[in-house]
């Protein structure tokens, strides 16, 4: 296919600077010369479906009528392949892939296959994420499966993780920052080399903590424009490594 067969959609609005902040990696990450050789998008953020979080631990209003109405509006725009920049979204995934018909790029799917590139340099990862993804055992799952240990955030440190995600939601990503950092010291004590960032809010966070925070950190929305790309216009050359990311 050439750039321009395919249509990709976001599904987003999960939240809304998160889904901003996707698309703006899915720009920087396209190989162009001038506006017309990057991708087709459409964009669908709709920041009233119920929350995310509230619906897996028995909380809030099923969010999943609203987002199987926004995936029908991407594929009936022709949609060709479809992503998801919401951690807790995916839990809800294998259902939106069967009632829309969309073909969707699995986020914790690219992950994982990218901590087993990685595998000789850890035995344990981190996970930092909200609380509906940590109760969902969406990460844990599949990680154990592909023969990692994983280090969960304890009550204290979930705290500082619900802070940081709710600044980031109310504008203040510096203010998130500060409490991520917490978080992210507190993990460091943890057999983990490497953490997780499993929810999109914290990336915009992260952009405040101090260089030396001593722990690698990584961002699976980074993965996931990197798959998008390739599947839309093939792998890159042969210099042009993928970022490292976090």
């Amino acid at each position: 296919m050439s750039t321009h067969d395919h249509l990709v959609g976001i599904l987003g609005g999960m939240g809304p600077a998160a889904t901003a902040e996707f698309y703006t990696k899915l720009i920087s990450r396209t190989r162009v010369t001038r506006d017309q050789d990057h991708l087709r998008v459409a964009i669908w953020a709709d920041p009233t479906v119920p929350d995310r979080v509230g619906a897996v631990i028995g909380a809030s209003t099923d969010p999943y009528p609203a987002m199987l109405n926004g995936a029908n509006r991407l594929r009936d725009l022709g949609v060709t392949l479809a992503v998801m920049p919401c951690h807790t979204a995916h839990v809800f995934l294998p259902a939106l892939v069967k009632d829309s018909g969309l073909r969707f790029l699995d986020m914790v799917a690219e992950t994982v296959a990218e901590l087993e590139r990685r595998a000789e340099a850890m035995s344990s990862i981190g996970l930092l994420g909200t609380r509906g993804t940590i109760t969902s055992g969406l990460y844990q799952d599949r990680l154990r499966e592909a023969g990692f240990g994983v280090a969960l955030p304890g009550e204290s440190t979930q705290v500082q993780v619900d802070l940081a995600i709710k600044k980031v939601k109310q504008g203040d990503p510096e203010a998130a920052g500060v409490h991520l950092n917490k978080a992210v010291r507190a993990m460091k004590g943890t057999d983990g080399r490497l953490i997780v960032l499993a929810c999109t809010e914290l990336p915009l966070a992260a952009r405040f903590l101090p260089a030396s925070r001593g722990v690698a950190l990584l961002d699976p929305t980074d993965l996931l424009a990197d798959a998008v790309v390739r599947q839309c216009l093939g792998p890159p050359p042969a210099e042009g490594c993928l970022p490292e990311a976090g």
